[in-house]
Formats: structure tokens, C-alpha cells, sequence
């Protein structure tokens, strides 16, 4: 069992959620910075740097065999071709349980 974690950009949150097809996920807004090197926004006449950028973190459990599957679905839905475009990372998971049934492993994903 793997935890699949994607930093993408928010609009393109739904083709995201629409490709991977995994049962659950949990979404978070997260600001970074990286390459992408924000951008200058200009407020009642003056410049401002704005350094930190925004981001959706989306984090999904997904069974040894699903991994492959759903990191190119994110990829192929995430991907602009611009700066920006965010970061994937896999972890393994030593176990995972739902609490409401006290299912672990793969059955409470």
C-alpha cells in the first residue's frame, strides 16, 4: 500500500479528481514556492512581489498495484507543460484502518 501525494495547481483540481477514479482523497490548500518564482501583482497603484504560491496538496492511499495507474492519471490530468505544474511523491504505507469498521490493510482503502 502506497500514499500517492500530488502538489498541483487549483484549476486543475476537477480533470484531477476526474482521471485518478480512487475512492478517496483528502484535498488540501497549501502555498509554496519553487521554481515557479511567484509572480507581481499591483495593488491601488504599487507593486507587489507575491513569492509565495497557491497549490492544491491532494493525498490518496492506493493498493501496490493501483500506484502506477493512478500517478500517470494525475500526471496526465495535472500536466501544462509551464512551471508550476507541481510534484508527485510516493510513500509506503505500513498499514492503514477504517475506523468505523476496524477494516485494515488493503480492505480499508
Amino acid at each position: 500500500m502506497k500514499l500517492i501525494t500530488a502538489i498541483i495547481q487549483p484549476h486543475r483540481l476537477d480533470a484531477v479528481r476526474e482521471a485518478v477514479g480512487l475512492p478517496g482523497a483528502t484535498l488540501t490548500e497549501v502555498s509554496g514556492t519553487g521554481r515557479q518564482k511567484g509572480h507581481v501583482e499591483i495593488c491601488r497603484g504599487a507593486e507587489y512581489a507575491v513569492t509565495v504560491v497557491p497549490k492544491i496538496k491532494l493525498e490518496t492511499l492506493a493498493a501496490d498495484d493501483e500506484v502506477e495507474r493512478a500517478v500517470d492519471a494525475i500526471v496526465d490530468a495535472a500536466r501544462t507543460g509551464a512551471i508550476g505544474d507541481g510534484k508527485i511523491w510516493i510513500t509506503d504505507v505500513v498499514d492503514a484502518m477504517r475506523v468505523r469498521t476496524g477494516e485494515r490493510g488493503d480492505a480499508a482503502l
